[in-house]
Parts: C-alpha cells; sequence; structure tokens
C-alpha cells in the first residue's frame, strides 16, 4: 500500500488489471514545447543517425572470433558464430541494433521503473508492477541458473552493451531524442541478465488467462445481492458464464498417449475421405449454417481431434500431406504494438557440436536471447496459451499488521520500495503480502471494490464465516499466481531449441512452466505430438471461479499437478493435433484445469477445414496459410438466420438483412455483408447486457457466442426483454438491433448498404507502445503507421480481435504467423505485424505490415545456401584488437 503521505495511485485508462501493463498513455511534456521539437525532429539526419550498421565489418569488444550477421530484403538476420558466447553476444548486439528502445522500455516496465522514464504520471503503474515484484523473482530465477544458461544470459547481456558503448541519446533511437527535452539526465543502464528473464514474467500476465473473469463474477455476485436477487446469483452467472459446450466442440486430447518408450497411442492410418479409411465418428461436432440457414454441413472428425488453447495452433501429420512429411502451423493471438512484440532471426553455430549445440530459426523477443517459437535442423514447435487457471484472488482479513488465518492472526509481510519519479519527488510504497501472495486492493478499483463488500463475492463451500471484527480490521484482495514464484521457463527456451525428438522436446517441456503453453510438435521423422506443460495448481476447497476466503487454509491450493499426469499425445490416430484456445481434456479428467476455456469456435473450425481439405486431397503448406486466414464467423451465420422471419422497419434496413442471406459468412476486408453482421452483432450484445438499468459485462466474444446461441433457442428467456430500451421479447429485441445496427453503420459508411465494407470498419493503426500515446500529434505522427484495412475478426480462425461497445478497430492480433514444412525447412514461411526495426522511418519498421494484413507469407530460407543466396546485406563482426 502507499503510504498516508504519498500521491494518490491514478488507476489507467482501462478499468482492468490487466490496463496495469496494457499500453501506457504518457504525458510526455507540455503541448506548446513538444509541438516545436518535434517538427525539428523530422530533419533527415536526427532520424537516420539511429540506424544501425548492417554491412561490412565492425570491431567489438568482447568477441572471441568472427561471427557473421546476414540480413534478408526483409532486415531478418542469421547469425553464424563460432562459440555459444559469440553466438548470443551477436543476438544481444543485434537485438539493441534494431530495437533497444522497446528493450530498455520493457525493462523499467517488469522493474515497475517507468516513472523514472516519464514521470509523475506512471507512479501509479509502477506501484501496482513493485506490488507484483517480477524484478525480484527474476533475479532469484538467475541465480538458480545452472552455469551454461546463465553463460548464455550473460554473454547475450554483453552484446547489448557493446551496443550501449557505442552510441549515446538519439544515436540509440529517436524516442531518446523526444524523451530528452522531458527528462535530458536520463541515460539506460548497462543491460543485466534479470532483465531479460523477467520479460517472461509480463509475457506470463498477458496470458494469464481467467484473473478479470473472475473478478468481474465477484462484482456480478455482489451486484446481484445488493439488488436483492442473490437467490438467482449462481444460475445468471452460469448463463452469462455457460460452461465449456463439449458436445459441441472438440477438445485438444481426447485421448491422452501412454508413454512408455514413446510409443503411439494408435498407428497413424492411412487418410482417406471416404470407405477404405480408418474413419470413426467424431468425439464432437459442430454445425456449419450456410447463407440461408438450411443446409447445415456438419464436419466429420476424424479420430483422435486435438485442440488447444490462446492463439491458434496445429500440426497435420504427413499421412494427410501432399509430402508425406508434418506440416506445423502456428498463430499467437497478442496485444497490437509497434513495433511488433516478436523480432525473427536465426542462430546457427557454424559447427554444431555438444558444445556449441544450435542451429534454429524462428521468433525471438528483443531483450531475450534465444528463440521462443520455431524450428532446429530435427523439430519444429509452436505455442498456444493453455488457458489453464494459475491466478486466483484472496479476500484476506486484516487486523492492523496481521491477518486472521484458521482462527488465528498471523503477521503480514511487508516491504519498502521507493519509486523514482523523473522530475518530481519520489514515492515511498509499502507492499504487504499474506501466505498467498500481494496484497492488490488499494491499487484498482475492481479488486478494490471487492475488498469494501467481499461476502456476496466469495466462492461457496469450505469454513467460509468470516474472523471477528477488531479495532483495526479491513478486508484486502491477494494475488496467489505461479508467476510469483521463481520457475524455469528462462531455461526450457534452449532446451526447446536443441532437443532432436519427442522424448527431449517433453523434458523440455517439463521446464516451461509459467507462462503455461500448449506445445505442438512435429519431426524430421515423420513424428507429430502435443504436451502440457507449465506449473498447474492443484486446489483445496474451491476452484478458483470466485475469489476465495484467505481466512480459510481449505481453500489454499495444496500442490501442482505431476508431469507425467499432464495431458499428452503422440502420432493420434486422427493425423492431427490442434490447439485454439478450448479445453484440454474432457472434464472427466482427473485434475481440475480451469472452467475459463475459449468456447471452441476456432478450433472447431480449423478442425473443420483440416478434414475438409485432407478429404478433397493431400494437404499443402499453402492449406495452412489459407486456414489461417479463414474469416468464418459462426455468430453472423447463427443471426442470420434468426432474422429470416423478423419484421423490420425501412427500406434501408432491410435492404442491410438481405445482404446476410447471400453471406458466405467470412470476413473478408472487402465484404459489406461482414460489416453489417458485425455491427448488428455488437448492436445486439449491447441491447442485450450492456444497456441495462444494472448493466452486464460484454467482453469475452466467445463467451458471449454461446451465450447468445443459448438464448436464439429461448424465445421466453427474460433477457430478451429489457425495459431500459422499452424491448419486450426477442423478436422486438432482433429487430430493434438490426434497425440500430443500419443506422450506425450508414452514419460511418453512407446508406448504400452495397458500398460498406469490413475492412475499413474494422482497420488497425500502429501505435508505439509509448510515445504513440503521447496525446501529442507531432508526436504520434512520428511514431505511428496506419490505418490498414483488416479481415478476420474476434473468435474467427483470423482473430483480429475488437472491442464491444468501443469500437471495431483491431486491438488484438494473430502477432505472427508461420508455416514449417518438415519436408523441406526452406520451403516454409513466416510473417508478422510490423518489421524488423524498431527505428521510425527505417525501411523494415513496417515492411511486413501490408502483406501481414493480406494474409501473405514471405518465404523463410534456412539451409547455408538458401541463406546465402536470399542475403542482401552482410556484417561481420570481428573481435576489438
Amino acid at each position: 500500500m502507499m503510504t498516508t503521505d504519498s500521491p494518490a495511485i491514478v488507476d489507467p485508462a482501462r478499468p482492468s488489471l490487466a490496463a496495469r501493463v496494457g499500453r501506457i498513455a504518457f504525458l510526455v511534456v507540455a503541448a506548446a514545447v513538444v509541438v516545436a521539437v518535434a517538427a525539428a525532429f523530422v530533419v533527415t539526419w536526427t532520424i537516420q543517425r539511429s540506424f544501425p550498421q548492417t554491412d561490412g565489418t565492425l570491431a567489438l569488444d568482447g568477441l572471441e572470433s568472427e561471427v557473421t550477421v546476414q540480413r534478408d530484403d526483409r532486415g531478418i538476420p542469421t547469425i553464424t558464430a563460432e562459440s555459444t558466447d559469440d553466438l548470443f553476444f551477436a543476438e544481444g548486439f543485434v537485438h539493441a541494433q534494431d530495437r533497444f528502445f522497446e528493450m530498455d522500455f520493457r525493462r523499467h516496465v517488469t522493474a515497475g521503473r517507468v516513472a523514472e522514464m516519464f514521470g509523475e504520471s506512471q507512479a501509479g503503474t509502477d506501484a501496482f508492477l513493485r506490488t507484483l515484484g517480477w524484478r525480484a523473482v527474476a533475479e532469484d530465477e538467475v541465480a538458480a541458473m545452472d552455469d551454461t544458461t546463465l553463460s548464455y544470459y550473460e554473454a547475450y547481456a554483453d552484446g547489448v552493451n557493446a551496443y550501449l558503448a557505442s552510441r549515446s541519446g538519439a544515436e540509440l533511437s529517436l524516442e531518446y531524442g523526444v524523451l530528452g527535452i522531458q527528462n535530458p539526465d536520463y541515460a539506460p543502464e548497462p543491460w543485466e541478465p534479470a532483465d531479460s528473464v523477467a520479460w517472461l514474467k509480463a509475457m506470463a500476465w498477458d496470458l494469464r488467462t481467467n484473473l478479470e473473469d473472475e473478478t468481474e463474477r465477484a462484482l456480478l455476485s455482489a451486484q446481484f445481492a445488493e439488488a436483492g436477487d442473490a437467490a438467482t446469483t449462481p444460475a445468471t452467472l452460469e448463463q452469462l458464464y455457460p460452461a465449456y459446450p463439449f458436445d459441441e466442440n472438440p477438445v485438444i486430447v481426447p485421448k491422452i498417449s501412454t508413454l512408455s518408450g514413446l510409443e503411439t497411442d494408435a498407428e497413424p492410418a492411412a487418410f482417406s475421405g471416404g470407405a477404405g479409411g480408418e474413419l470413426q465418428q467424431a468425439v464432437t461436432t459442430i454445425d456449419w449454417q450456410e447463407a440461408d440457414g438450411v443446409i447445415e454441413a456438419a464436419s466429420l472428425l476424424v479420430g483422435d481431434v486435438g485442440e488447444g488453447v490462446g492463439s491458434n495452433s496445429w500440426v497435420v501429420s504427413g499421412d494427410l500431406t501432399a509430402s508425406g512429411m508434418p506440416l506445423l502451423a502456428n498463430d499467437p493471438h497478442l496485444g497490437a504494438s509497434l513495433p511488433s512484440v516478436w523480432y525473427q532471426v536465426q542462430l546457427k553455430c557454424a559447427e554444431v557440436t555438444d558444445a556449441c549445440p544450435f542451429d534454429m530459426g524462428g521468433f525471438s523477443f528483443s531483450g531475450l536471447p534465444g528463440i521462443v517459437i520455431g524450428h532446429n535442423q530435427s523439430i519444429a514447435w509452436g505455442f498456444t496459451n493453455l488457458t489453464t487457471d494459475v491466478t486466483d484472488l484472496y479476500v484476506e482479513r486484516i487486523d492492523g499488521d496481521q491477518y486472521w488465518r484458521d482462527g488465528a492472526l498471523v503477521p503480514l509481510e511487508e516491504r519498502t520500495e521507493t519509486i523514482e519519479v523523473a522530475g518530481g519527488d519520489d514515492v515511498e510504497l509499502t507492499i504487504r503480502s499474506t501466505v498467498h501472495g500481494p496484497i492488490i486492493s488499494g491499487l484498482t478499483d475492481d479488486v478494490t471494490t471487492i475488498a469494501e463488500a467481499p461476502e456476496p463475492g466469495l466462492a461457496a463451500g469450505g469454513a467460509t464465516t468470516a474472523p471477528p471484527v477488531g479495532e483495526d480490521s479491513e478486508y484486502a484482495v491477494s494475488l496467489r499466481w505461479t508467476a510469483l514464484d521463481p520457475g524455469t521457463a528462462a531455461s526450457a527456451v534452449f532446451a526447446l531449441s536443441t532437443a532432436q525428438d519427442f522424448a527431449e522436446f517433453r523434458q523440455a517441456s517439463a521446464l516451461f512452466d509459467v507462462p503455461a503453453q500448449n506445445l505442438i510438435y512435429a519431426d524430421v521423422e515423420g513424428n507429430i505430438g502435443y504436451q502440457t506443460p507449465g506449473r498447474l495448481p492443484i486446489r483445496g476447497a474451491g476452484d478458483g471461479w470466485m475469489p476465495q476466503p484467505g481466512w480459510d487454509s481449505a481453500y489454499d491450493w495444496t500442490g501442482f499437478i505431476p508431469f507425467d499426469e499432464l495431458p499428452v499425445s503422440y502420432n493420434p490416430g486422427s493425423g492431427y493435433i490442434v490447439t485454439a484456445n478450448n479445453a484440454i481434456v474432457t472434464d472427466d479428467y482427473d485434475y481440475f484445469l480451469s472452467r475459463d476455456w475459449d468456447y471452441g469456435y476456432r478450433a472447431a473450425r480449423i478442425v473443420d477445414l483440416i478434414e475438409r481439405k485432407a478429404a478433397a486431397g493431400s494437404l499443402t503448406a499453402q492449406d495452412m496459410r489459407d486456414i489461417q486466414m479463414d474469416g468464418e464467423m459462426w455468430i453472423g451465420m447463427r443471426l442470420a438466420t434468426a432474422l429470416e422471419d423478423i419484421d423490420v422497419d425501412g427500406a434501408g434496413t432491410q435492404d442491410a438483412v438481405a445482404l446476410l442471406r447471400d453471406w458466405d459468412a467470412q470476413n473478408d476486408a472487402s465484404s459489406a455483408s461482414a460489416a453489417y453482421a458485425n455491427v448488428l452483432w455488437s448492436n445486439l450484445v449491447q441491447n442485450l447486457f450492456a444497456e441495462r438499468e444494472e448493466p452486464l459485462p460484454i467482453d469475452g466474444q466467445g463467451r458471449l457466442f454461446t451465450a447468445v446461441d443459448a438464448l436464439l433457442d429461448d424465445p421466453s428467456d427474460p433477457l430478451w426483454s429489457n425495459s431500459a430500451i422499452d424491448v419486450s421479447g426477442m423478436e422486438e429485441m432482433l429487430a430493434l438491433s438490426a434497425e440500430e445496427a443500419y443506422d450506425e453503420l450508414s452514419a460511418l459508411q453512407g446508406s448504400a448498404v452495397t458500398a460498406w465494407n469490413w475492412g475499413d470498419l474494422h482497420a488497425i493503426t500502429l501505435t508505439s507502445d509509448t510515445l504513440g500515446t503521447s496525446g501529442i500529434a507531432p508526436i504520434e505522427m512520428l511514431f505511428n503507421r496506419g490505418p490498414f484495412p483488416v479481415s478476420g475478426g474476434a473468435s474467427i480462425v483470423n482473430a483480429t480481435g475488437w472491442e464491444l461497445g468501443t469500437s471495431y478497430a483491431t486491438t488484438t492480433v494473430p502477432s505472427m504467423r508461420m508455416v514449417v514444412d518438415l519436408a523441406d525447412f526452406d520451403d516454409s514461411t513466416w510473417i508478422h505485424l510490423t518489421g524488423a526495426s524498431g527505428h521510425a522511418f527505417h525501411e523494415h519498421y513496417i515492411d511486413q505490415t501490408e502483406d501481414w494484413a493480406a494474409g501473405v507469407q514471405r518465404p523463410w530460407a534456412f539451409s547455408a545456401k538458401a541463406v546465402d543466396a536470399a542475403a542482401t546485406q552482410t556484417l561481420v563482426l570481428t573481435p576489438a584488437e
């Protein structure tokens, strides 16, 4: 908590916890000064002097031997070195060349030191991040590293610092020139291994799954209780947060492989679309309705269906492909950022040996050594978010400097930190923790509200009676989260990169504890696989769906699921494994994993497309790329069917509804039908839930797909009536929503319905995470780019997300797309959102964006011959004499 003489902590503009580490709006300096200075920065010399040297020879202190950095026409580097020290030294140097400001900003975020760069406006954000303590956990993880892994991080830091030794201020990046106007004394500190490791904590936070839902449900429960609806609260919450539709959408691992000597659970059968193949009835199915709502196309799932959580990834056996070898596809969905969170790079030992074992390419994080997602010379791997519940809120009963546990008072843990503020006074911060974790109420409004009226929002079960009230009694909310304990993910990155078979891949997976990810696998021997890794909690009385009483140890975590009992699949009989945010296993699995899966619409569509394409002929890499860009909107077709018998007023609305009759359900950028379907969906959801006297939450479109689908099957449900907008019944609700959608869209794009298009409505503006949200137009023009028309949508395979009730603009994206061809790595392809460079106005700042928006992937040269042919610039790093 802040001391009483400290400035008040101000919540960010978005009220959720996620906002604490999301895009931060910066008040840089007085507008008049900034506008004048910003104009000066447009001078070409000022901009270009931060661009890195990428050709010729450069001597550096710290290298043992020469390192070659070959860049292709998109600036993507392939680094070849004689030793691991030189390899990761060079990676650190190259990352710093292209992205150092991004790296510097990220480490300030993870350490809760943003106010040191941008002043008092960020003190509240820093307080929250300091309370979580990511930096301290990262330092503990570095201290526990084995000598070999530590040497990689130290070599990487040396490479970053070699670059810092050669430049300063605006020579490092244009942002430092702007920052220097407000904060002229700022200078970057040397890079440390803990700076790298801490970024994994930020990624874990971004992928932590259900914390906002848990908070939201607690607030709703209290709201219902205050309104006198406590008796109906459980049923209402279940309706708003329905269970995963196991009877409709697939799971990742319907049958867990038993691996003893890594034998398969089924011999892969030759796939056939008809008689002659070993086809079995699908474990789950989903109906895909045609435009007229009459013809249903039910997908036939073949054998063991696989599917996962957090982005899209899938792997297809050679039994289904034209080459006879596996294909692996991945597109992680993250918040849009400029530069992109990903940095493409290849890392190669000149000779692969036990001492220098790396020959790999893929997607890295600037600031972190190694490759996160990609392939080596033997295997390929992909990630999606596991979506298991690894965060719990606990309501604590505090008495002074103690808190209640099982009928007794125990002391709070307490530490004090100082937040340094550029241009302002230091802020003293007192951080309190219980056995569960840090107390976060008082730092963000929604959690603080839970602490102010906790009982209605508590989980049921156990001995929940609150402790006695003392003179200094108060409630507080603490956070239990796996990422706040030291882990081994920082080592797993290298273990994955050197794995040569499924056994070694699983050993590496066992280290990948936080953030918990679905891991898919393919190798050059033709095998495919899946492994659930992660530190997944075993709970006591509660299931984490609602905040739990901290004073009752019955609700504590009792351990973690043993790795050998986590779901695994190896060469399933279906011939494919799909993960896309959905449930991992059926609900008869021995351990509780979550109730907050994604609802499986993307997963079901991917399965449907794989099977359709495989039935029509052998799959190719282009088929994988086409699936990644699929824009079929399930709920849009459901609404098209529902509107068939609804009378709407106005010729314009009638023309708009008519657009849906022949629609192929694809959210193409040029589609007028897609524009109307999405605006209709938005208006319906707001009328059903948000525009009430007591508003209901409208976040999570997959959740709402399921909730509204159930409502459409029950016209008598009372939710169809809403006195706040004078609507009674389903027909009135649908008609009003259709009419309002026409009015809204005609105001935005004109009254000619055939001239509407989804891409402009859903466009993305690439926004710098720092100065791009300064509020000063000339500054933002320096760093931001766009808008760019975008296809896809929410809970669609091409998952370009947008915020219901806020804007149709794209906010979350497939941050990269890759397709790895195990028959020939040089036939693989990749793309990501922006470009290799973080330097505004550099030719590689956003040179991948138009291809990304169009669904184009570029060749991924991997072999030495292909890399040489693709190289347009070569920089030789040499040891300084």
